[in-house]
């Protein structure tokens, strides 16, 4: 006779802290937003010391992407675990190929976070940029294959003081931005503030914040739909393109991730046009990593029908244009884009 299995009880699924009601940080909630408009950017690497809530943001970004999925990559990983493995007894007896996903199949459609992506082994950072930048894993053993569609916002982490990455895979991540590890007073109590309401009755608290984060939701959501039809102008590619020789940039890839950011950053404030203010908004996303000369300071920019000071500020992130926070406790040339699954 059969033992009867103990009946435990069903673990809820884990609520997620609301991206919209994260205090401050407001430069890496938009580097994220972006990311969820156009993947292709290629990710962000976040620089700061622990706790400061950066697996919180990653997690919040998920629920704003079409497949909503979070995949937390442990550094103890191995690289079966992370591409997938085949079954070649089944390919040579019975002719086809087995195969078992891996976390880059999980996080299609998602999120890819790797905390501390400073302290892995370099050969699998390259396999998850070579993923990220592709949008495709491809798996291959004894001369079997097997590719898959691995779309995926990848999100890493380092704290510097534990070691750097090579400047090779540093210039392979889109953005580089940095945490200050110390808010001001004001700020650090409403963080402590919404964290505890949040721990008490996280249902609640994510009910309190239900309208600024749909309307964050929806706002990135169109901004998805409108980015192909924002032209990719020749003022634009020959103003980043300049910038970027006068900040000392090795390669290309600079230009390519600049452009495709400030593509993005008109879709997020809900122009068909790039503007001068959306390539200074995300300048110091792209180059923080990247540049090694200074450019002139007397050097002007030219106009391109706006100015950082016009209505482009007035939309570059912003996090007030959304609905007013609750009170808690006190020649179209077209990039990319994600293809809907079959």
């Amino acid at each position: 006779m059969d033992t009867p299995k103990p009946d435990f009880p069903r673990r809820a699924p884990r609520q997620s802290f609301p991206l919209a009601a994260v205090v401050s940080a407001d430069d890496l909630k938009l580097a994220l937003c972006l990311l969820v408009i156009d993947p292709a950017i290629g990710g962000v690497l976040i620089e700061g010391p622990r706790g400061m809530a950066k697996s919180t943001l990653a997690r919040g970004v998920a629920e704003l992407l079409p497949g909503g999925a979070f995949v937390d990559l442990p550094l103890g990983a191995s690289e079966e675990r992370i591409v997938g493995t085949l079954d070649l007894d089944a390919a040579l007896g019975e002719g086809r190929t087995r195969f078992s996903p891996g976390l880059l199949a999980r996080a299609d459609g998602g999120v890819l976070y790797v905390d501390e992506v400073n302290l892995l082994p370099d050969h699998l950072v390259d396999l998850l940029l070579d993923a990220a930048a592709s949008g495709v894993n491809h798996v291959e053993r004894d001369g079997i294959s097997h590719r898959h569609r691995a779309r995926f916002v990848l999100v890493g982490t380092m704290n510097p003081e534990e070691g750097e990455l090579r400047p090779q895979l540093l210039d392979r991540f889109g953005f580089n931005l940095a945490l200050e590890g110390q808010p001001q007073p004001a700020e650090r109590a409403e963080i402590v503030r919404r964290r505890l309401a949040f721990d008490s009755d996280p249902v609640a608290f994510t009910q309190r914040w239900a309208a600024a984060q749909s309307a964050l939701h929806e706002r990135c959501r169109v901004a998805r739909e409108r980015l192909a039809a924002i032209e990719l102008d020749e003022a634009s590619l020959e103003a980043i393109t300049r910038r970027c020789f006068e900040a000392g940039v090795d390669g290309m890839r600079a230009d390519l991730v600049w452009l495709r950011a400030a593509r993005a950053h008109a879709a997020w404030r809900g122009s068909f046009a790039i503007e001068a203010g959306d390539i200074d908004r995300v300048e110091p996303f792209v180059l923080r990593h990247r540049r090694h000369l200074m450019p002139p300071q007397s050097s002007a920019r030219p106009s391109q029908g706006g100015s950082a000071s016009s209505k482009v500020e007035q939309g570059e992130g912003q996090w007030g244009e959304l609905p007013a926070q609750p009170q808690t406790m006190g020649a179209r040339r077209e990039l990319p884009r994600w293809p809907k699954k079959p």
